[in-house]
């Protein structure tokens, strides 16, 4: 194949996994600096690469099922790019892919009814595989072009934005943003967790960020929360700030708390020290990455016992990721599935057992070592 002149990145899945696309992205880049780089995902997804300067053009695609809404844009597409680099497995995915390029790189399943063709459509398929963190599985996608274990690996995070006017004057030190919502049930860590931790951070003097998305769920589960202090030593800024106002805000706090979410890349992105909070997922797969980490996973599938918590990054930005025990009548974290009942509304055992005085332990820990910098 010719070197490509254009090259389209598919990406059609949640926000956090958009984020962990961009060392993908500066790579293609890096290696056709002259090539055209456009990404294709859902709409109200690609918020994390706007402002990327390895990006030209970046094509919003709904989510709705079938494809007459899609018809105008297949058009467009068909054929444009020399390139398709296919982030993931799906059906649709695959199909933007063949439509728009000449020739694929693709992830493709290692089993299933749908394998058979998806293989045959790409000259360059890479096998989906357990504990493989999605970091890496994307940039392999390159690896017919690029030696990987050359690279240096950084996500990308969005430009920094000055923070609203009510918001610009408060930031002071010490500071932890906390995010309490998951998405899905079985990776929330407990709010009443939370509320220990953040009671016990105000108590000694640390400003505490809530942040979250504007939907029901992020404000529902802090709302309760709120009772515990009040601007400027608990700030509210859930669903106030866009994903540049985020990244600027992160950068200049002392320490972040989270689970497994959007922001929690964000924050490691950005070099945010971290407590990070996992549950029944593997972090060799969706732990937070480091920046300038070499391309190999950061992460063990469990950290050691008795208190299984791994650490990686830089010394300047050190993450510290917590895991739950497993649950008392059998030793399964991290079990892979959604939760104990395996569906997104179900509890993890190993999360509610995760204990609030360890991982305020653990922020003390990041405090102390920013003060003593400083």
């Amino acid at each position: 194949m010719p070197e490509p002149r254009s090259v389209l990145v598919i990406v059609t899945q949640q926000i956090g996994d958009v984020l962990l696309t961009t060392p993908l992205i500066q790579a293609a880049r890096e290696r056709w600096p002259g090539a055209r780089v456009d990404v294709l995902g859902f709409a109200g997804t690609l918020m994390p690469l706007r402002g990327n300067p390895a990006i030209d053009e970046l094509i919003e695609v709904t989510r709705e099922r079938g494809w007459s809404p899609r018809w105008a844009l297949l058009k467009r597409l068909w054929r444009r790019y020399d390139l398709a680099l296919v982030t993931q497995s799906g059906d649709r995915a695959q199909i933007y892919g063949w439509v728009a390029a000449r020739e694929r790189s693709s992830l493709v399943p290692p089993a299933g009814s749908g394998r058979a063709w998806k293989l045959a459509i790409t000259r360059h398929p890479l096998v989906g595989a357990r504990d493989r963190h999605a970091v890496l599985e994307k940039l392999m996608l390159l690896s017919p072009w690029v030696a990987l274990d050359t690279l240096s690996v950084s996500l990308t995070p969005p430009p920094r934005a000055p923070l609203p006017a009510e918001f610009a004057g408060l930031r002071r030190s010490p500071s932890v943003v906390v995010h309490v919502p998951s998405m899905w049930r079985y990776k929330q860590w407990p709010v009443e967790h939370y509320r220990v931790v953040i009671e016990a951070l105000l108590c000694e003097g640390v400003q505490v960020w809530l942040t979250g998305a504007g939907n029901d769920n992020d404000r529902g589960l802090t709302r309760g929360l709120l009772e515990l202090g009040a601007a400027p030593d608990l700030i509210d800024v859930v669903g106030r700030l866009d994903f540049g106002q985020l990244s600027e805000l992160l950068a200049g706090v002392d320490a972040y708390l989270g689970p497994d979410t959007s922001i929690t890349h964000l924050a490691a992105a950005v070099g945010t020290p971290s407590v990070t909070l996992f549950g029944p997922t593997p972090p060799t797969e969706w732990g937070p990455w480091p920046r300038e980490h070499g391309a190999a996973s950061p992460w063990l599938r469990r950290g050691p016992e008795p208190a299984r918590i791994q650490r990686s990054g830089t010394a300047r930005a050190p993450i510290v990721l917590m895991q739950g025990p497993s649950r008392a009548d059998r030793d399964c974290m991290p079990c892979g599935k959604a939760g104990c009942d395996d569906h997104r509304d179900s509890r993890s055992e190993c999360l509610e057992r995760l204990a609030p005085e360890a991982v305020l332990a653990e922020l003390r820990a990041l405090l102390a070592r920013s003060r003593s910098e400083a």
